[in-house]
């Protein structure tokens, strides 16, 4: 699946307005479903479905009829799965809160399906004909445009609300996959705050602090609008113009995290042939009170997902290894070496071996990872192809588990991999085997 997605330009306040109403009203059919299944026990995700024609045909929510029925099922498909994933979440006894399903206060978007809307033969003008009938509105898209793609390959339509105008994005039915030239280079990557990165190489890749250096105008903006807000009374107009101003600088901030975790997630996919990254639980990361803002403004999380993505279509291996030790332990040795966040110079007492820390960590992180694809290679004598295993989520059932990308059917080029990384003593326990 792909998803393209372009802008809405040149609509009026009116047509833009109808697209808010659309966007409320599937909020309302998502909560009457969550409430519906709160005061029901053992409803089902048909029930949910068949729920949606009754509040179209009720007289008391006329409006529910003017959203497409697709669209209307589309939100009973949200609220049923945030239900089943507290269901599993349960079911799999994960510590801590489970997801018990809430209701939306402030949604952003509508769903379409199949209907509801009407593509131009150009692909550059979007009809809404639901009930709201918002109309006609050019696409502006910077991305590959529509007209590559039939009608047939889009399934769903979303219209999304943010604090710069309206978007639509496009799911596409088509399978992305990229040729990926082999390099015959392998690294493991230490995420940290001074540097964003640091491979087993030396190599690092800069941390931006994006919020950081947006945090000056920010406040500013913030007081503005602290100063303008009426408590009990009606906002003003220029407090809404205000809050939309503060809205546009954190979209900034979110957009700039993400062209970031993008561009260094393919670089070090297209450059290497393994990658092994570690797989930090950022959630109970973000409890520490003094570091939170620098952990979330480093985006880690996101980085990771986008490098598991593009590890899926370049076809490499990706490893993720649990952290622990991997800083204390002396690359070189394996001795501990107890060191504090402000130490920042990993120095062995047994082999004298002098290294930054994040170097030392990546190295550690890198034969954690080495060792794990042995492992796996070791379990899979005979077999000519490893199906890929989608990642496990951190934090939930088996956490603390490493997660692995494996796509290549050569078991003889992935053995050459790992003996590239290990030394000559740890060589013979991955023996390796020919493909029959």
């Amino acid at each position: 699946m792909l998803v393209v997605e372009a802008k809405l330009k040149n609509g009026t306040p009116e047509q833009y307005h109808r697209l808010d109403e659309a966007i409320r009203t599937s909020q309302f059919v998502r909560n009457s479903c969550v409430r519906y299944w709160m005061d029901n026990k053992g409803t089902t995700r048909n029930d949910l479905q068949k729920l949606c024609a009754v509040l179209a045909n009720n007289k008391e929510t006329p409006w529910v009829n003017k959203l497409n029925s697709q669209a209307r099922q589309s939100a009973a498909d949200r609220a049923w799965q945030s239900i089943n994933r507290f269901y599993q979440n349960c079911h799999a006894k994960i510590p801590g809160k489970k997801g018990f399903p809430r209701f939306k206060k402030h949604s952003r978007s509508v769903e379409y399906k199949l209907t509801g809307y009407k593509l131009s033969d150009d692909r550059r003008k979007i009809k809404f004909t639901d009930g709201f009938k918002a109309g006609e509105f050019d696409l502006w898209c910077n991305q590959k445009t529509l007209v590559y793609y039939s009608e047939q390959q889009i399934k769903r339509v979303r219209v999304v609300r943010r604090a710069d105008g309206y978007y639509c994005q496009f799911l596409i039915d088509v399978e992305r996959q990229e040729y990926h030239k082999p390099t015959g280079q392998i690294t493991g990557i230490d995420l940290g705050l001074k540097e964003f990165y640091t491979d087993a190489q030396g190599n690092t890749v800069e941390n931006p602090r994006y919020l950081s250096k947006s945090e000056k105008r920010l406040k500013k903006a913030q007081r503005r609008l602290s100063k303008r807000f009426r408590k009990g009374k009606k906002q003003s107009n220029n407090y809404h113009k205000q809050r939309i101003k503060v809205a546009r600088l954190h979209l900034k901030v979110s957009r700039q995290r993400k062209d970031k975790a993008i561009k260094d997630a393919l670089a070090l996919v297209q450059s290497n042939d393994l990658v092994v990254y570690e797989a930090l639980k950022v959630r109970n990361l973000v409890k520490n009170r003094k570091l939170a803002k620098s952990i979330s403004d480093a985006s880690w999380y996101q980085f990771t997902e986008w490098l598991n993505y593009f590890a899926k279509i370049y076809r490499i291996v990706c490893v993720a290894v649990p952290p622990h030790f991997t800083t204390q332990d002396c690359s070189v040795c394996g001795t501990k070496v107890q060191k504090t966040l402000s130490t920042r110079t990993h120095q062995c007492p047994n082999c004298k071996t002098v290294l930054d820390r994040d170097h030392n960590a990546a190295i550690n992180i890198l034969k954690k990872g080495l060792q794990y694809l042995g492992n796996h290679l070791n379990g899979t004598v005979g077999q000519t192809e490893t199906p890929p295993q989608p990642p496990r989520r951190r934090g939930g059932k088996g956490g603390g588990e490493s997660d692995l990308w494996v796509f290549s059917g050569d078991i003889e080029n992935l053995s050459c991999l790992v003996e590239q990384g290990i030394s000559n003593s740890d060589v013979e326990r991955i023996p390796r085997h020919s493909v029959a």
